[in-house]
């Protein structure tokens, strides 16, 4: 499929930001992270004289890097824990000593779990976990830079997107090393860091970070560029990055999409959101489809069906904000699991809420609320829905029913 220039449709660049709130989540970082390490890339490109291909590659890469971060949230869960709060903790590492970090990494192999399960996963990290973090971070970058081909964004940012996270001394998961690693990856690689360090320790805290890993994790004459301007580069992120500004700063022609093109930019979206767990595999087509039949079998109009349809596609992003240990777990949850459970319908309606195009998608605004219009699930006050939030928060429970027969197939083992 490849995206069309125009003004018919829904821009690439809505669809990409969207994604980005959802990596957000991800990653234990407030929404709009994503938005600031693209505006740090482009303006670190532009010191850096980079090309309009380059900075185009930059643009949606900055956006894209960390959307499958999610991918084997099981197994990362499995090793250290909340794998939300490991990645968060994961932006403080470039401040940190060597002992520091083994003494992070202690902590979240060794507090959950049996206490066979902690002995274990101590002994076996050293040998293994190495290796389970290489494959988690190829996997990262191959299913990213396949949605990108499927989304037609082209060559360029298919390759950022398959080195986004080598290094500079070769240590990446691909070991490719120097300037032979394409410029719009390199430059994500130094904003990402910088953008939480500045956030959360300042402009001087940011610019230690980019000088200590220089030649090491860092291009070296891009750390320096942002050591010696990062005052620049850092000012007015606030509102800089915001949603109109970030898709205003789009480089080159707008991409659009609509019509089939943009239900199969959806499903590929709805795909990447059920990677979330081995239990939600086909979770969210599976929605979309039944929500799509019962407006059907109420005798509404083919655009009906699709807004409905498109509604269930995205119902599930907020899902990507909580964590697997809570989604996995095999007993009973806790109340304060629980209760973090019940965040992810309001963590779908606060992403899609922030979004302009939702409703030139097709979408309602809250696609996952309950019938009561409150985004916890619930069997009271129907009619106080939309009805087509009616439609599509009902399949949920359709598909629980159904599974109990046996019609379909087990969804998460925290299905709302």
């Amino acid at each position: 499929m490849a995206a069309a220039a125009g003004s018919d449709g829904v821009r690439i660049a809505e669809l990409v930001a969207t994604l980005s709130y959802a990596a957000d989540l991800g990653l234990g970082q407030p929404m709009e992270h994503c938005l600031r390490q693209t505006v740090i890339a482009l303006r670190l490109a532009d010191l850096a004289g980079a090309d309009d291909a380059d900075r185009e590659a930059t643009y949606y890469l900055g956006m894209l890097v960390n959307s499958y971060c999610h991918a084997d949230a099981s197994e990362q869960a499995r090793w250290f824990g909340d794998e939300i709060s490991f990645k968060g903790d994961g932006f403080e590492m470039p401040l940190m000593s060597t002992p520091q970090i083994a003494a992070v990494l202690l902590r979240k192999l060794g507090t959950h779990g049996t206490t066979t399960d902690r002995v274990r996963r101590l002994v076996a990290f050293p040998v293994s976990g190495p290796r389970h973090i290489e494959a988690w971070l190829l996997t990262h970058t191959t299913l990213s830079s396949q949605f990108v081909e499927r989304i037609g964004l082209g060559a360029e940012v298919e390759e950022a997107l398959l080195q986004a996270y080598e290094q500079w001394d070769g240590k990446g998961p691909r070991h490719i090393r120097g300037d032979r690693i394409s410029l719009p990856s390199r430059l994500v690689q130094i904003a990402a860091p910088v953008e939480v360090i500045a956030r959360r320790h300042g402009t001087a805290a940011a610019t230690k970070a980019a000088r200590k890993h220089a030649g090491s994790m860092f291009d070296p004459t891009l750390a320096a560029l942002f050591a010696d301007h990062a005052p620049t580069v850092l000012d007015g992120l606030d509102t800089a990055a915001t949603w109109d500004e970030v898709l205003a700063a789009e480089p080159r022609l707008t991409r659009r999409v609509s019509g089939h093109d943009l239900d199969e930019v959806l499903e590929g979206m709805a795909d990447l959101i059920d990677l979330k767990s081995p239990y939600l595999a086909g979770h969210s087509r599976g929605v979309a489809n039944i929500a799509a039949e019962a407006v059907r079998l109420e005798g509404r109009s083919e655009h009906d069906q699709r807004t409905v349809r498109r509604a269930g596609l995205l119902h599930d992003l907020g899902r990507l904000g909580v964590s697997n240990a809570i989604w996995d777990k095999p007993g009973p949850l806790t109340e304060v699991e629980r209760e973090r459970a019940h965040l992810h319908p309001y963590l779908t309606d606060k992403m899609l809420g922030r979004i302009p195009a939702a409703g030139r998608l097709g979408v309602p605004a809250r696609p996952h609320r309950g019938v009561t219009g409150s985004p916890r699930p619930s069997t009271r006050g129907v009619r106080r829905l939309p009805r087509d939030d009616r439609a599509s928060a009902a399949p949920a429970g359709a598909r629980r029913h159904l599974r109990r027969q046996g019609t379909v197939g087990r969804g998460s083992r925290r299905s709302p």
